[in-house]
């Protein structure tokens, strides 16, 4: 779990950018809302996973998918880059939805852990929304 927290800091320190038009952006992990993901998994079969996320102005762009693989454990997360500009507007409903799909390739037996970004929880610790996909023949 260390080794998370690491990555995570390392992602908000490192990778602010400031692209050519010379508009500043910063970084944020966004809390992902639901996923579309298979009940089981073939060997050797990919498939698509969609993450759903709330985009909450006008100048959140997704940047990146934070993705951490250990033994069959996945960590996943979406990175927003946040354009720091006066006239963001505020998004809600179905203007605020967003989604981002990836494709999974299966290469091991047994069962794969997901771990989905959702935010931090009172005591500041990472919550995290947890599937289990069996990889059946």
């Amino acid at each position: 779990m260390k080794k998370i927290i690491a990555l995570f800091a390392i992602v908000f320190l490192f990778n602010a950018c400031t692209p050519d038009e010379g508009n500043s952006y910063s970084l944020k992990l966004m809390p992902i809302e639901s996923v579309d993901i298979p009940t089981e998994f073939t060997l050797g079969q990919t498939y698509p996973i969609t993450v759903h996320y709330i985009k909450p102005t006008t100048c959140h762009f997704f940047n990146q998918l934070f993705y951490d693989k250990h033994l069959n454990i996945r960590t996943v997360a979406v990175e927003c880059a946040i354009e720091q500009q006066n006239n963001c507007v505020d998004l809600t409903g179905a203007d605020a939805e967003a989604s981002y799909t990836f494709n999974f390739y299966v290469t091991n037996n047994g069962s794969y852990i997901f771990k989905f970004y959702q935010g931090k929880n009172p005591n500041g610790e990472n919550v995290f929304l947890e599937y289990e996909v069996p990889v059946v023949n």
